[in-house]
């Protein structure tokens, strides 16, 4: 199946079928052959077949053996569906929801809809979310960058309605224009931090589009040309220079952080800043081909339960 075909309709056999969800996720992660993860050889191992439970029935997993190591594996050692309980077929299931639905998928609606216990799903989800982490070598944003930022966190009652941001968490993202996203959630909008993240992220040849902050002042320097707004001013447009791109981000974002998970803690919320950049950066191709996109990037990004939650190991 092409994956530019993959839809709801298309994965209704494979989330139906353990043996077939094997052979769904192999054609996507080795479009050329097996790879053997404890040696990394390609093509060259064979499959093992009518292999049987402890039960005595037939094994609905894929399971290979190198020609040159000697060693079994599946296509899910290495990556975060290694060692689950939770069936590949339903995996496959989650990972469409999370790409398809453009404002997430709470681990609630996971829970209902794959019949799975809340922390089967919480876990799933996260599982999910780190797969979507963008690669650490990406390229440099270039032409056109805004830079804007914004906070994330309810409000405490009884504090008035003035500015609530020691309960909230700073969130900057820059957008290249027709371009990818990249968020990040950072302790402070300070003019040290803020440099931190363009110089990481923005080539030197870019325009850095911003508002008037004056954070902004001596990290622009650094680029091509530096435009801003004064929003003070009711000036958001002014040309080609606006940072309404950034904002739009947010505005999705927001709505769907509200709407879809209510509240989202400090410690996860990079994760969830990766599941909507992921989104928005491949926007313009099909379900089907983000899901994949999704399940290629699952490759060595384990994920244990004691990670994502902080807590301590069992002795």
């Amino acid at each position: 199946m092409k994956e530019a075909d993959i839809n709801l309709s298309s994965l209704a056999k494979y989330f139906s079928d353990e043996a077939e969800a094997y052979k769904l996720i192999e054609s996507i992660r080795w479009p050329n052959g097996p790879v053997c993860p404890h040696c990394g050889v390609v093509n060259r191992a064979y499959h093992l077949k009518n292999q049987r439970t402890r039960s005595g029935r037939v094994s609905p997993r894929s399971l290979w053996k190198c020609a040159e190591c000697r060693k079994q594996f599946t296509v899910t050692v290495g990556t975060i569906f290694e060692d689950s309980h939770i069936p590949l077929s339903k995996w496959l299931q989650g990972a469409f929801l999370m790409s398809a639905s453009k404002n997430g998928v709470a681990a609630l609606e996971l829970q209902r809809t794959l019949d799975l216990s809340y922390k089967a799903a919480w876990f799933m989800a996260h599982r999910l979310r780190h797969a979507m982490v963008r690669e650490p070598a990406a390229s440099f944003l270039k032409g056109i960058v805004e830079s804007d930022e914004t906070y994330i966190g309810g409000r405490i009652k009884g504090r008035g309605k003035g500015p609530q941001l020691d309960n909230k968490t700073a969130v900057v993202t820059l957008v290249e224009r027709n371009g990818e996203a990249r968020s990040m959630a950072v302790d402070r909008v300070n003019r040290d931090n803020l440099a931190t993240v363009l110089q990481a992220h923005v080539d030197p040849s870019a325009t850095l589009m911003t508002d008037q902050n004056t954070v902004y002042a001596l990290p622009g320097r650094e680029f091509a040309s530096h435009q801003t707004v004064d929003h003070q001013r009711d000036e958001y447009v002014r040309g080609p220079v606006h940072v309404n791109t950034a904002e739009g981000y947010f505005s999705q974002l927001k709505r769907s952080i509200d709407g879809t998970h209510h509240h989202v803690s400090r410690r996860h919320l990079p994760r969830y800043l990766a599941e909507f950049d992921l989104r928005y950066n491949l926007r313009k191709v099909k379900d089907g081909e983000r899901m994949a996109h999704m399940i290629r990037q699952t490759t060595g990004r384990r994920l244990t339960y004691r990670e994502p939650t902080g807590k301590p190991k069992a002795v």
